[in-house]
């Protein structure tokens, strides 16, 4: 390993913490618009920290009214080496409900060995992991053993609209060997994972309307339409209780997992009762009963329910039948399923089973394909080394069921693989009360990765 890069991270390592405090207090909600002026903060303090360790061209890139700006750096004096695409996003999710976090959630606080606040393992944590092995190369060598270009983004927990339109337009600039995503978990404490699949993603609403107007529900009730009463009745029908999805097609085009997968998952360290109770803590697990559950999160598609909204809500009683009601559905999507043909089936399945006196409206709010990484990449290869040789236990594969849609981009209109290398836990509360990130594997991180420079570099 470089012993000169990780002498400087070990001598830098309190001062590392303090800037990533720092990173994390800023609160860079990018759904809110009232917190603009903090994205734009987030962009200059990364920025900065880029010029500060030697990056060259750092650039802050402003998109379209509205959308939040992408940063750009890039160090490329290492001729005939390979080039990595370091991707990370500094935007975070609200931290609703705050009166359930122990802590103040843009006040990072240390309990033991972990950190806790907004962003600190989605995904400020994991993109300053990357931001510092640069640094503890460039400031102890003076020069990185590969070329490396940063595109970090602001918009991930949005949509990522910016960089959508960004990277088929700059395929030249962006033009590297492999991506490098720091945006996942390991499958569990002190075993060193790379995902190699992600799901993808059809996120819609759906908006029922019926009556031009509110409606008396003692006047008009057993005659008029009611939207919720509707909405209820769509839902249903697009999924049965046995957890199968019923929209006509839906299934055609998936593809299985291979028996090496499979057989690779079983050997994993997983007991369902230990997820039930410590990661979902419900009374029960629910889905295709014929699949496994790493199979149902990892591997085949779905169909959730995000919220309905509509009609009377407050406190006490109001007897109305509103006049048009909404509900946010979404779908994951496994490899071969092409989310322009799900939207089309899911849009023709709602209006199939609308019930008579209500209009129905499909709006799609964001889609992303599914990716699967081969393992015989020698950039995974590299990357399951460097995890070894720093965790000290063999590296393990697994696929995730969230989706990451800047890796589909990249595989898109770059041709690049992207290698997942994340230091985040299951437990880690993302986009909920109380997320933290474990600090041990946020310093591991950082020599993960120059060990990974290390290695592509000979």
């Amino acid at each position: 390993m470089a012993t000169s890069s990780n002498d400087y991270l070990q001598a830098h390592k309190e001062q590392f913490l303090e800037g990533l405090k720092d990173l994390l207090r800023i609160p860079s909600i990018s759904t809110l618009p009232e917190h603009v002026p903090d994205i734009r903060r987030t962009a200059e303090f990364i920025a900065d920290e880029l010029r500060a360790m030697g990056m060259r061209g750092v650039e802050i890139i402003d998109g379209k009214p509205g959308q939040h700006p992408l940063i750009y750096a890039e160090w490329l004096e290492a001729p005939g080496k390979p080039t990595l695409l370091l991707y990370g996003h500094y935007d975070v999710q609200p931290p609703d409900p705050l009166d359930e976090w122990q802590s103040a959630p843009f006040e990072p606080t240390v309990r033991g060995d972990d950190i806790f606040a907004r962003g600190a393992s989605d995904d400020k944590g994991q993109t300053f992991i990357l931001i510092k092995a640069v640094e503890c190369s460039l400031r102890s060598e003076g020069k990185l053993p590969v070329n490396v270009k940063f595109l970090i983004e602001g918009e991930e927990e949005v949509g990522g609209e910016h960089i959508e339109e960004y990277v088929p337009l700059n395929k030249e600039r962006l033009k590297a060997d492999a991506a490098v995503v720091c945006d996942t978990e390991m499958f569990a404490p002190g075993l060193p994972t790379l995902t190699t699949g992600l799901r993808g993603l059809v996120y819609t609403e759906v908006e029922a309307r019926g009556a031009s107007h509110d409606l008396h529900s003692g006047v008009y009730g057993g005659a008029a339409p009611n939207p919720m009463q509707a909405l209820a009745e769509i839902i249903a029908r697009l999924k049965g209780p046995d957890g199968k999805i019923r929209i006509p097609g839906f299934y055609d085009k998936v593809r299985k997992p291979s028996r090496k997968e499979l057989d690779a998952w079983k050997h994993l360290p997983f007991k369902e009762r230990v997820f039930l109770k410590k990661e979902v803590g419900a009374a029960a697990l629910t889905g295709e009963k014929s699949y496994s559950v790493l199979e149902r999160v990892w591997a085949r598609p779905t169909f959730e329910v995000h919220g309905i909204r509509g009609g009377f809500v407050g406190e006490g009683a109001k007897t109305v039948i509103p006049a048009v009601g909404t509900a946010k559905i979404s779908m994951r999507l496994v490899p071969d399923m092409n989310p322009k043909e799900v939207l089309r089936q899911f849009t023709a399945a709602v209006k199939k089973y609308t019930p008579k006196g209500i209009k129905t409206t499909v709006r799609s709010l964001s889609t992303a394909p599914a990716t699967v990484v081969s393992t015989d990449s020698p950039y995974i290869a590299a990357a399951a080394e460097a995890l070894g040789n720093v965790f000290k236990k063999k590296t393990v594969y697994m696929r995730s069921g969230g989706s990451i849609p800047v890796v589909g981009l990249f595989l898109q209109h770059l041709k690049m693989p992207s290698i997942m290398m994340g230091f985040g836990l299951p437990d880690d509360n993302l986009h909920a009360p109380n997320e933290k990130f474990h600090l041990p594997n946020f310093y591991k991180g950082i020599e993960s990765v120059i060990h990974y420079f290390e290695l592509l570099g000979k």
